[in-house]
């Protein structure tokens, strides 16, 4: 899952950025077992200070348009769930429960919901409203969301970028020179805030999901009826915001598996 986030970060990031590049395990695997390395080009500060930046942004664009938390209860509702998961991501990594997490509630109909680089999260009340989602359903879509965040997708997505698109030029960034580091900076925005997410991303952050709504004593299998109610709503392919990959069925199949392992740490937060 991405949100259709657009627009160009008010920002130069690329001026620090580090050009070696490292090969990193940004996360625990858990209980579902997450255990895949990382290339990184760019530092994790990096990125979440260009987040930081866009997220404040975005929040004073809502504001404008008086359409940032309208509904006091559904935004309460939705930080109530989010305290739950947030507070069980020290299984995956130590430092997580520490970040300055922030969930806010656009009034849009579209069905969208992000979590940016360092916890900066966003859910549209199309989304809940639309579909209506359970409480178990969007600690689904949130789940999945803040396992982006913890495994640093959009910094490898940044990474990757850098390495196979952008070759030497970086060097040029680095030194800031003109256009070269605009044409970076414009790639830092595309590839964290537009581009959906691999195949591989996206079932890394399905099995995490699954495990944060578990542990925070949310029904686990609610991602597969949240996946269903997806794909009704766009004539059996999932919304835009939803990488295509992997398939309907074959995510299906792996969400029920994934759930089924962690029921018994659902089982035991309900207890």
């Amino acid at each position: 899952m991405k949100g259709l986030v657009r627009g160009v970060l008010p920002v130069v990031i690329v001026a620090t950025m580090t050009v070696a590049c490292q090969t990193v395990q940004t996360t625990g695997g858990g209980a579902v077992g997450v255990q895949r390395s990382q290339m990184m080009m760019v530092s994790a500060k990096e990125v979440e200070q260009a987040s930081r930046q866009q997220y404040q942004q975005m929040l004073a664009e809502a504001r404008q348009k008086n359409a940032l938390n309208r509904d006091p209860a559904m935004v309460q509702r939705v930080r109530t769930i989010v305290a739950r998961l947030t507070a069980q991501t020290g299984v995956f990594r130590a430092d997580a429960p520490a970040w300055q997490w922030e969930v806010n509630v656009f009034s849009s109909n579209e069905l969208n919901a992000w979590c940016m680089a360092g916890g900066k999260m966003a859910i549209y009340t199309g989304l809940i409203e639309r579909l209506r989602l359970t409480d178990d359903e969007i600690a689904a879509v949130m789940g999945h969301e803040i396992a982006h965040a913890l495994r640093e997708h959009s910094r490898e997505q940044v990474s990757k970028s850098m390495a196979t698109g952008l070759g030497v030029s970086v060097a040029g960034a680095l030194l800031g020179v003109g256009q070269v580091g605009q044409d970076l900076m414009s790639t830092v925005a595309k590839v964290t805030f537009e581009l959906p997410n691999s195949r591989e991303h996206e079932i890394e952050a399905d099995r995490i999901g699954v495990e944060l709504a578990a542990r925070a004593g949310y029904d686990p299998r609610a991602a597969v009826s949240l996946w269903n109610k997806m794909s009704t709503q766009s004539a059996g392919a999932p919304p835009q915001w939803l990488s295509t990959h992997p398939s309907h069925a074959s995510r299906q199949r792996d969400l029920a598996e994934y759930a089924a392992r962690v029921m018994p740490l659902y089982q035991a937060a309900r207890r």
